[in-house]
């Protein structure tokens, strides 16, 4: 089986596996009898009633309905959660060493049962809210898919490539490229070895191309480089079971069956799992003095109900020339009314080359003040200027929020990764005030 894609953001698209050429009804969406006996289904991802450009729904037409399956039951969630309150607030400045992924003989641990909620806020059942999640995992799922009821996850691979079985077909994501698997979609993920990443889970919105304003029509990600999955089906009866995985309002429940719910043998519409390369993103930045804000770094964002106030931005931080003249060229110090969490791909972030790393994070709350470390200032304040580039062979991004985001009692304590000497960074910070 060749991997193949259709390209476009967002687009009308049409799709059914060659096996079964013109499984696709011509002219109507549900007739009395569809091709091949097969059933059509319609998968919702906005009110029936939403405006043309925001109304997201595709068409499946698969060998046995969704529905048919015995009844949920909940599932222990490990180390998943939205309860915000386990432990006290914490606004210091916060800073992960990379996680760890349990080696396979002790502990085997695919991709649902390797989730752990690191912060988040709001809550899925007012359909307002974020979470952040990191995913280490060293088996793949077998005969379990999961599906998330509460909203859309935007899954960073940093470690380890994922082969994701999707109703729409599949997709290879590896290291440097992202995923998004909207709201309802079921999916399965294959991996090859000791596997680790970050997730972005928003419920309430769903993710789409920032607006690029004075920018004009060209520029930061291109529709055109997101793909998305053809068609691909299995008629695959499972006699031991198929255990369907629902993350519902917060919790998760499993529900048997006996066949492969991959089975869609041919699908159109505009809601659908897609991949974006991070290579292929169009950077921008000043050319003259002074830094732009990192939102001229934003991928995808996913909008609040307040104009210019996101929800969620996906931020990178890629390969770039740094020119500017007179200019303090790393991040400048900072507090800010939004919240910021990072991640490490690979490399090293210019801000703080040391602690930061791979497989890392970091979260500067609401207002908390962060920037450089002393040994960067120094370095920085004294560089020659001359153009130079910028986080070569580095990926950093970043999760910003409007929310105020909660840190989980896994992320302070359990997770054991805390760096608890993340502050003594700045502490060689000196005065250099000469009246």
């Amino acid at each position: 089986f060749i991997l193949q894609y259709m390209s476009g953001f967002g687009n009308e698209l049409v799709s059914e596996d060659p096996r079964c050429p013109g499984a696709l009804p011509e002219g109507q969406n549900n007739p009395q009898v569809c091709p091949y006996g097969l059933y059509a289904e319609q998968l919702s991802g906005s009110a029936f009633t939403c405006p043309r450009p925001t109304n997201k729904r595709s068409w499946l037409y698969r060998i046995l309905p969704s529905v048919c399956h015995k009844p949920f039951k909940p599932l222990k969630e490990g180390h998943l959660t939205h309860n915000w309150d386990e432990v006290e607030p914490d606004p210091n400045q916060l800073r992960w060493k990379p996680f760890e992924i349990p080696k396979a003989p002790q502990n085997k641990l695919d991709f649902v049962s390797g989730l752990h909620t690191l912060c988040g806020a709001g809550e899925p059942r007012g359909r307002n809210g974020i979470a952040v999640h990191i995913f280490v995992c060293n088996t793949s799922m077998l005969d379990r898919c999961l599906y998330n009821s509460d909203g859309d996850f935007l899954i960073v691979p940093q470690q380890g490539k994922l082969l994701i079985t999707t109703e729409f077909g599949k997709m290879l994501v590896e290291p440097n490229e992202i995923c998004v698997i909207q709201q309802g979609m079921r999916f399965s993920v294959e991996v090859f070895g000791e596997t680790r990443g970050y997730i972005l889970e928003v419920y309430g919105a769903h993710f789409e191309l920032p607006d690029l304003g004075p920018i004009g029509a060209n520029g930061l990600a291109n529709p055109r480089d997101f793909l998305v999955p053809v068609a691909w089906y299995e008629d695959r009866h499972v006699p031991g079971g198929y255990t369907v995985i629902s993350k519902y309002q917060g919790k998760l429940f499993a529900a048997q069956q006996d066949f492969s719910p991959f089975n869609v043998v041919a699908w159109h519409g505009n809601y659908t799992p897609y991949k974006y390369h991070l290579e292929k993103f169009m950077v921008i930045n000043s050319v003259a003095f002074d830094h732009a804000d990192p939102s001229i770094f934003t991928v995808l964002t996913a909008k609040s109900t307040r104009p210019g106030v996101a929800l969620a931005d996906f931020v990178i931080f890629p390969p770039r020339w740094g020119v500017a003249n007179n200019t303090f060229r790393p991040p400048y110090y900072h507090r800010n009314c939004m919240s910021e969490f990072m991640g490490l791909i690979k490399g090293h972030y210019e801000a703080k080359e040391e602690g930061f790393q791979p497989g890392g994070a970091s979260l500067h709350s609401m207002m908390t003040p962060h920037g450089p470390d002393a040994d960067c200032f120094e370095k920085a304040s004294k560089a020659k200027l001359e153009p130079e580039r910028v986080a070569e062979g580095t990926m950093a991004f970043m999760f910003e929020s409007s929310l105020s985001l909660a840190v989980t009692k896994w992320g302070l304590q359990t997770s054991n990764c805390l760096d608890k000497n993340y502050y003594k960074c700045w502490e060689p910070l000196k005065s250099h005030f000469n009246p």
